[in-house]
């Protein structure tokens, strides 16, 4: 056997040897994922892929616990609540949990209390006009939206496509009306039928849209191109200086032993950084995103600080 492949195949057993002292090792009884989605959901099944994952890795059944409602509130406050012992844990987006710290008047939980247990995949937000729309690039889009002034608009259904388009119009100086809707797919028509100039929509919910060929994708909204959608140019390429992505992480209750989030950010990071988790999330638009448990507290704090200036350029009200 040749010397490189003789350490190939020492490695490989070094992996599984520790993979299998992860598993021996794990503390306790089943472990319960927590998603703030309904089954079947997107969030829903990127959650039943990791607990699969998890599953084998740890040696443990893996639960996905399904608790819908409150715009993520209700599954934000259960597992703020939960025994911090490594058996409950929350699936959600990063910046769609500090982000309900300013859209409602009394959150239940002080969401910086979370511990950040691992960073899974993230993905920009895109803008999006009619698949028939004279608007080739973005900059045939500013001109247009600038020249009609009040009269131009567009589609949001969430609040980070609703900062989204803020960044933008801030951006460019125009006074386009924003149209709320109450899901995405709700503006498609309006969009297709020419009553909205643009729209923005969440990666999971619009990559498969695009290339059925629903509407066309002008930009994205972070400040690097995405592996998985790289044909589509970013709007700081265009000129705006937007950095907006949305980001998938596992969270657990404060007070969580530091032995146990090493452990779990070590199996998870492990899972996220595999061609399988590559290819899975390519599938709704997702990059891959491995970070140490530093990195992504920090990113997860940053987000909490942007989103207080974000409420208020999109002028969002807080709720009651």
């Amino acid at each position: 056997m040749k010397r490189s492949s003789m350490g190939i195949v020492a490695a490989a057993i070094l992996a599984a040897a520790a993979s299998l002292a992860q598993a021996q090792t794990y503390p306790g009884q089943d472990v319960h994922l927590v998603v703030g989605f309904a089954a079947g959901s997107g969030p829903d099944v990127t959650a039943r892929f990791l607990a699969d994952k998890l599953k084998v890795k740890l040696g443990k059944t893996v639960l996905v616990e399904n608790k819908p409602g409150a715009v993520g509130n209700i599954a934000t406050e259960y597992v703020a609540k939960a025994k911090p012992d490594g058996h409950t844990l929350y699936m959600t987006g990063g910046s769609s949990l500090v982000a309900t710290a300013y859209l409602f008047k009394n959150p239940p939980v002080d969401v910086r209390t979370f511990e950040v247990v691992a960073s899974m995949a993230r993905a920009p937000i895109l803008m999006v006009v009619a698949a028939n729309s004279p608007y080739q690039k973005v900059a045939d889009l500013t001109a247009a939206v600038k020249a009609k002034g009040d009269k131009a608009s567009y589609g949001t259904a969430f609040p980070t496509a609703r900062v989204a388009g803020a960044l933008y119009r801030d951006s460019i100086g125009a006074k386009a009306v924003e149209v709320g809707y109450k899901t995405s797919s709700d503006w498609i028509n309006d969009l297709s039928a020419g009553n909205l100039d643009f729209a923005f929509i969440d990666a999971a919910a619009g990559f498969g849209m695009a290339k059925a060929g629903r509407f066309r994708v002008l930009a994205v909204s972070t400040a690097q191109r995405s592996v998985a959608m790289a044909d589509f140019p970013t709007l700081t390429e265009a000129g705006h200086k937007i950095d907006l992505p949305a980001w998938w992480a596992v969270f657990a209750p404060q007070g969580t032993p530091k032995s146990i989030l090493d452990q779990l950010h070590a199996v998870i990071s492990e899972i996220s950084g595999t061609g399988e988790a590559r290819q899975f999330f390519a599938g709704t638009g997702y990059d891959p995103w491995v970070t140490t448990r530093d990195e992504a507290r920090a990113a997860y704090l940053k987000d909490y600080k942007d989103w207080a200036d974000y409420v208020r350029l999109a002028k969002i009200e807080p709720q009651g």
